[in-house]
């Protein structure tokens, strides 16, 4: 089964996040605190896996500021916690589709949730029983007779009426034993029985889970609840430590268990399986650590040394060590860094999860979040090369690192949702949200998502890419949209050669070059200008970092004193567009006599419409040019038609963009 979407309510700060898709890989990007854990955890509870036990507990994990109100709130059932829509794949079908037809399935998502002090799940099944039913009959052949006075509208009305009969055909009878071998006795009970075997377990690993470097191993033993320390005289049972875990885990993906280190008397065996154990990690870690290549892993089974700290003085000693094969020396586990630790820890437990099989989703809390900046694109690489192929992924981040640049399609936005009771009144919250929109309104939350974009928009520099730089990011947005727009129309479009990248102004595209000088930068610039930019202008000219020529200004592009990308726009087109993107009343709504009254000689639009919001009452957004910007991108159809503003308006991107492409013709 495949994961579609997910919605998570009644769970700690999250009250309902909506219902958002999840693909082959989901990334949550939100700010500290923003909920992003809690809904990992929550859907983990939906069918969690062994190795990493996750429980509803309602006192602990019912939004506080509602518990008690919980049975009003909830007066006939338990409160919900997670909702999850599958989609059953071919295997499952097909199992189902031999017991109950190719109909008796509606191509419908199947609905998994899970409540408080539930036992198992809840399911929400598309069955079409009538169509099932008829599919049973003629299975078992019942002719008229036998179907007559028969109830065909559920499997548990034809069951019934098969068990109310005086006497039954040898084909009813087959048919009644064929409904009641059916776990429940019916179709609905037979098909959840099917999905069930196929529900993929959840697996949450957070950013604290990380190996220890040696523990003791023979004095722990197997209950029913858990591995607990059993066997020393001086401590009482206690349950393992999540690092402790992990080492046995790494242990048994050795091969070697717990029972087999109790019961061994040698110890070549045990260190042969851990060497081999410890050659195949050490393989992966090569392959997608590139901070430092030159790392082995060491893990071995000894008897204790007297000497060392309790409890490592005593019986059976699993001990890992890092052995630097350039320096030729080795160091404890635990002495090397935080992220290195983290990203070992990590492969191991993935390793003995996919060891002990079945289908997987892997749900991540913060991982890589003490790893560099290079290496947290390497786990984003091991992600996409070693578990996407075989496993559906959600992880959480704040890292602009972690964030996969080439679709943003596989992010979502995660806020604490705030909001004022009443204007000017004290604020509440709505609880965690999480929004399919990565292009939200908080700039702390989507830092991340801009970072990225940022970060990748500077790597396609080393990359040899056409670079033309822009002022910021409605530059961007602005000039994608007259791009799209044109192209539709098999017009002159910008040249898809060219990478656009913000630069921050006229003023700054000087330190953005010289950052990159020496990189064979193919790179040219367009930037607004008004007369006291003069100076600035001339002295970037001067100072050649731009090759001559190709640092251009929307001023002369368009044949205007002045102008910044907006003057591209027929003033009536982008007066309207601001109106629609501040969804402006009626009285409020801007209009070019109103620019022209509000900033009295003024050449550039948007500095005239930014002095008309001035003149707006107090509780008008304030003007933003990024948010026009967005809002075109999100509604291209603002520049369908072929009125004469319209036809202008194109006119200009055209001589704008003639302009840049020619620049590639003298590179």
């Amino acid at each position: 089964m495949k994961l579609m979407r997910a919605q998570v309510t009644n769970y700690r700060c999250v009250e309902d996040s909506e219902e958002f898709s999840v693909g082959d890989m989901l990334c949550l990007v939100g700010k500290n605190e923003a909920g992003k854990s809690a809904v990992l955890q929550a859907i983990a509870g939906i069918n969690p896996h062994p190795l990493t036990p996750v429980a509803y507990i309602k006192e602990r994990d019912y939004p506080r500021r509602f518990l008690t109100e919980y049975d009003e709130r909830h007066p006939f059932e338990q409160a919900v916690v997670a909702t999850t829509w599958w989609r059953p794949q071919a295997n499952s079908l097909r199992l189902i589709t031999e017991r109950i037809g190719a109909q008796g399935l509606k191509d419908e998502p199947v609905i998994v949730l899970r409540r408080y002090q539930a036992t198992g799940v809840e399911w929400r099944i598309p069955i079409d029983e009538f169509k099932a039913v008829e599919f049973l009959l003629d299975q078992e052949r019942l002719d008229g007779n036998e179907r007559r006075g028969l109830k065909t509208e559920t499997s548990d009305e034809l069951r019934r009426s098969l068990e109310a009969l005086e006497q039954v055909t040898d084909r009813q009878r087959l048919l009644l034993q064929r409904l009641s071998a059916m776990p429940e006795k019916n179709v609905r009970g037979l098909v959840i029985s099917i999905l069930t075997d196929h529900l993929p377990r959840f697996v949450f690993f957070t950013h604290y889970d990380r190996m220890i470097g040696d523990m003791r191993v023979d004095d722990i033993t197997k209950s029913d609840h858990g591995r607990v320390h059993s066997s020393r005289p001086d401590s009482a049972p206690r349950e393992l430590e999540a690092g402790e875990t992990i080492f046995l885990d790494f242990l048994e993906f050795a091969g070697a268990s717990i029972e087999e280190i109790c019961k061994s008397t040698t110890y070549e065996s045990l260190n042969a399986k851990c060497e081999a154990a410890s050659i195949k990690i050490t393989d992966q870690l090569r392959e997608y650590w590139t901070q430092n290549p030159h790392l082995d892993i060491d893990i071995r089974v000894t008897n204790a040394e007297g000497g060392d700290r309790s409890p490592l003085n005593a019986g059976t000693i699993a001990r890992a060590r890092v052995r630097n094969t350039v320096r030729r020396v080795s160091v404890p586990f635990t002495e090397r860094s935080a992220g290195f630790i983290w990203f070992f820890s990590f492969l191991v437990k993935f390793a003995q999860v996919r060891k002990l099989g079945g289908n997987l989703v892997l749900l991540l809390d913060e991982p890589g979040l003490t790893l560099h900046g290079r290496a947290q694109a390497d786990l984003l690489r091991y992600f996409v090369d070693r578990i996407t192929p075989h496993h559906q992924l959600v992880y959480s981040t704040h890292s602009p690192f972690m964030v996969p640049t080439d679709d943003l399609s596989k992010s979502r936005v995660v806020e604490d949702d705030i909001v004022p009771t009443r204007p000017g009144g004290p604020w509440t919250t709505k609880g965690t949200k999480v929004k399919d929109d990565v292009l939200a309104t908080d700039p702390d939350t989507v830092l991340p998502l801009l970072g990225a974009l940022g970060y990748d928009l500077a790597k396609t520099q080393f990359m040899g890419r056409n670079t033309l730089l822009v002022d910021g990011p409605a530059d961007v947005l602005f000039l994608h949209c007259f791009s799209q727009q044109l192209r539709r129309r098999n017009r002159t479009a910008l040249d898809q050669r060219w990478t656009i990248c913000p630069a921050g102004g006229l003023e700054k595209i000087q330190s953005f070059v010289s950052f990159f000088s020496g990189t064979n930068l193919d790179v040219a610039a367009i930037t607004g200008f008004d007369v006291s930019n003069s100076k600035k202008l001339e002295t970037l000219r001067k100072s050649q970092l731009v090759k001559p020529g190709r640092l251009l200004i929307f001023a002369d592009a368009l044949g205007l004193p002045e102008a910044d990308v907006e003057d591209i726009f027929d003033p009536e087109v982008y007066v309207r567009i601001v109106n629609q993107a501040f969804q402006l009343p009626v009285a409020e709504k801007l209009t070019v006599a109103k620019l022209d009254a509000a900033a009295p000689g003024t050449a550039r639009l948007a500095k005239r419409v930014e002095a008309a919001f001035k003149l707006l009452p107090a509780s008008t957004f304030e003007f933003d040019r990024f948010a026009t910007a967005e809002w075109l991108l999100r509604n291209p159809e603002a520049l369908d038609g072929n009125g004469p503003r319209i036809e202008s308006t194109l006119e200009n991107a055209e001589r704008v963009f003639r302009a840049v492409n020619y620049k590639l013709l003298d590179a």
